[in-house]
């Protein structure tokens, strides 16, 4: 048996094509079948975040098919991104009961890492009363974990609380948890993740009404994307675009909504939970 490959450190969530194709070319390998089951899993959830639902739960029928009765942790993956594919292709009611299987045969396992995702998703596919309990738990479970990857899930953690606070309008609370994921994703060394913690800080400080902190910060992240000669970031132009226009400089503010239409008009998830916001966006960077 040949060694086996540690798959997990060859993800990258912002490129799942270049992703799946650097998994799938791990398949022909001469590995047990629990671990191409896990494998497999991934490729699913390359699939799922391309929006390539129906191959996904091919793969996925596929992994299931390699399980064995002892394969915990290949079956809490599948479980996981079964229940993914589902949320992300509209039915997050449907996916609960995989995200509790998930939940409770990692936490029985010590499988801290699974168990903390599976936390996470339902704080995202339950319903509102109890998104805030299972988003607490798994920040209480990342946060006392011996295990580095279940710790590495705190950030996101953080991110997801926050704008659960800011979705009940609990501004000073979000703006307590944004601020604490900004010092965690500078330790973590990852720039695009710190840019959106750092954008989140600023999005609670316009909820507050604190307009010119928050210009400051989405100012410096206009900046520090234009200097690394990247493409322009429609989210922060939006922010910029919505702050100068409390602010009354409403000349300028235009010029950045119309930076933002021309990226975000590409974002196909955009056009399709946040169909208003976008024509807003749109409006606005046509007005006098």
């Amino acid at each position: 048996m040949s060694e086996v490959p540690d798959f997990d450190t060859l993800w990258d969530f912002h490129d799942p094509a270049a992703t799946e194709q650097r998994f799938r070319a791990l398949l022909p390998g001469p590995y047990a079948p629990s671990w191409r089951a896990e494998l497999l899993s991934q490729i699913a959830r390359t699939q799922g975040l391309q929006r390539r639902f129906d191959p996904a739960n091919v793969t996925l029928n596929e992994a299931e098919a390699l399980l064995g009765d002892t394969d915990v942790r290949p079956r809490v993956r599948c479980l996981l991104e079964r229940g993914r594919v589902l949320n992300t292709s509209g039915d997050p009611a449907s996916s609960r009961a995989l995200f509790r299987s998930a939940f409770e045969l990692a936490s029985a396992e010590g499988l801290d890492f699974f168990t903390v995702d599976a936390a996470h998703m339902l704080g995202i596919v339950e319903p509102p009363e109890i998104q805030l309990d299972w988003t607490g738990h798994a920040i209480r479970i990342a946060e006392v974990s011996a295990d580095p990857r279940a710790r590495n899930w705190l950030g996101s953690l953080y991110n997801n609380l926050g704008w659960s606070m800011m979705d009940l309008g609990r501004f000073e609370e979000a703006l307590a948890i944004f601020q604490k994921a900004v010092p965690f994703r500078e330790a973590q060394g990852k720039l695009i993740e710190l840019r959106i913690a750092k954008w989140c800080v600023g999005r609670a400080l316009r909820a507050l009404g604190r307009f010119d902190e928050a210009l400051a910060i989405q100012t410096a992240l206009h900046a520090e994307w234009a200097a690394a000669g990247g493409e322009e970031d429609g989210y922060v132009s939006e922010e910029l675009g919505e702050l100068l226009l409390e602010l009354g400089r409403t000349g300028q503010a235009k010029a950045y909504f119309a930076q933002a239409y021309q990226r975000l008009s590409a974002d196909t998830w955009l056009a399709e939970h946040e169909a208003p916001r976008l024509e807003r966006i749109k409006t606005l960077s046509q007005g006098a």
